[in-house]
């Protein structure tokens, strides 16, 4: 089954969230991911508001978990987590 990887996001240092965007966009489409929904504009209706939301979609839970782990990714997660607060899940749809 198809998965989505979710992140809310807020970036705390522009300069390196721009490296780690680069990178992890080249990761997700390595393990067959597409984005949906990049920082476009949202409501918030519960929970804690993050200024970025992403949402790409992955052939299903374990190639998105492949990417998660990737060496790809985990070098561009290096830029990432000095300069931003997030939150990351990878959920299963049902189509």
């Amino acid at each position: 089954m198809p998965a989505l990887w979710i992140a809310h996001v807020t970036v705390t240092d522009e300069e390196a969230y721009s490296k780690y965007a680069a990178l992890a966009t080249e990761a997700i489409a390595q393990h067959g991911g597409k984005f949906i929904a990049r920082g476009g504009r949202f409501v918030q209706l519960e929970g804690q508001a993050r200024p970025r939301n992403v949402v790409a979609r992955f052939p299903s839970v374990e190639a998105a978990e492949e990417c998660y782990n990737s060496v790809t990714y985990q070098r561009a997660l290096s830029h990432a987590l000095g300069a931003s607060e997030r939150e990351l899940m990878i959920v299963e749809t049902s189509e």
